[in-house]
């Protein structure tokens, strides 16, 4: 069996998937994505399907060393972004040739349903709260929500006192048996989070996501110092290594994206080492299908796995949702706040290729917001 094709769509709102397909007529699908950067990417993806064509797509370990080790040059977001698209439709491929889903090639499973959360919008505790009860009402057991929109890099009391209003009106709707989850989205300098998390202690998030930008994280020791909530990083890191400072320091839980940290190979490998340091994995996922569906295939396969993030009904997904792309969206059914075992080979879900191909002759030009703090200087979105 030989790789014949390597093509790639851009697809509304903000996603590419790749397909790779074979001379014996088994597909593979995969998501390689840097948000706002869909062009740049897909350049990426031709690049290195010099390498693939003609080659046995089931060696996926050694196209994996080749791509990310064979250039001279190494790494970054745009590579390793377009490795884990190829990567996870080589596993793709693979469970269809084995008639196995990707969990069963990995060690078979440890769990039989994994547990997801839900975004919740709304800057005002009274707009939190009708939001949080409508997707408890759905089911969800827990959420995830942005701690402020930009802030100072010192924080007024105004500032901080309204992260801490909007998470304890969180925690009331919510109660002691549900999460939450609060995004700090890179916003908060290292000042600010230190000043906050003893604040949020006692309302119990279940953690706080990327409290200072990857750029800093030499100081993450001082920020998981400071209080006895559970600190995550790691959705804008792409190599296991990026992880063994922050793991160092005592983070909590790891969010490698798996459309960004070098596929499914590698964040499972990403997961073992946060596993050594008892650490939880709790992969960032705010993308389309194919994405969703191989960070659940490493959740099954996965003990320290925590929960999952899925991006089905959120802001960004305006006009496509990642259910408009499957044949069968059930696949996706969440019961209880939870998602069952896939059964079927691969990946688990089988692409609308009508659908992708159609979207792509639209294709997408979406860019992350540019903010600006009230005296004109750039803001962390």
């Amino acid at each position: 069996m030989k790789i014949v094709d390597v093509e790639t769509f851009s697809v509304a709102p903000r996603w590419l998937f790749c397909r790779i397909s074979t001379d014996d007529g088994l597909v593979g699908w995969g998501e390689p994505i840097v948000e706002g950067r869909a062009e740049t990417v897909r350049a990426a993806v031709h690049e290195l399907a010099d390498h693939l064509i003609g080659q046995d797509p089931l060696r996926i370990e050694d196209h994996w060393q080749v791509l990310t080790r064979g250039g001279f040059y190494r790494g970054g977001p745009v590579l390793s972004s377009a490795v884990a698209g190829i990567d996870q439709a080589l596993w793709d491929i693979a469970g269809q040739y084995y008639s196995a889903p990707v969990h069963a090639l990995l060690g078979g499973p440890v769990r039989e349903r994994v547990r997801m959360y839900t975004w919740v919008g709304g800057d005002e505790p009274g707009e939190i709260a009708d939001a949080i009860s409508e997707k408890l009402e759905q089911g969800f057991t827990a959420v995830k929500m942005n701690a402020s929109a930009a802030m100072s890099p010192i924080a007024t009391s105004a500032e901080t006192d309204a992260v801490v209003r909007r998470l304890a009106a969180a925690r009331e709707v919510l109660g002691p048996d549900n999460d939450v989850a609060v995004d700090f989205h890179g916003r908060v300098s290292v000042a600010n989070a230190r000043r906050l998390l003893p604040l949020m202690a006692s309302l119990h998030p279940m953690f706080v996501e990327e409290p200072v930008l990857p750029e800093f994280a030499g100081q993450i020791d001082s920020v998981v110092a400071c209080s006895s909530v559970p600190i995550a990083v790691g959705e804008r890191y792409y190599h296991r290594q990026e992880f063994t400072t922050p793991l160092a320091a005592g983070v909590s839980v790891v969010q490698p994206d798996i459309s960004h940290a070098g596929g499914i190979s590698e964040v499972r490998r990403i997961a073992a080492l946060a596993e050594m340091s008892d650490a939880v994995l709790a992969p960032h996922c705010p993308l389309g299908p194919i994405a969703l569906a191989a960070s659940l295939q490493v959740a099954f396969a996965t003990p320290n796995f925590l929960i999952q993030e899925q991006s089905l009904g959120i802001h960004y997904n305006v006009g496509n949702d990642l259910l408009d792309y499957l044949v069968d969206p059930a696949v996706f059914r969440f019961v209880d706040g939870h998602v069952e075992r896939p059964l079927g080979p691969g990946l688990g879900i089988r692409i609308d290729e009508d659908a992708v191909r159609r979207a792509d002759k639209t294709g997408h030009r979406w860019r992350s917001p540019v903010w600006r703090h009230t005296d004109g200087s750039f803001a962390e979105w």
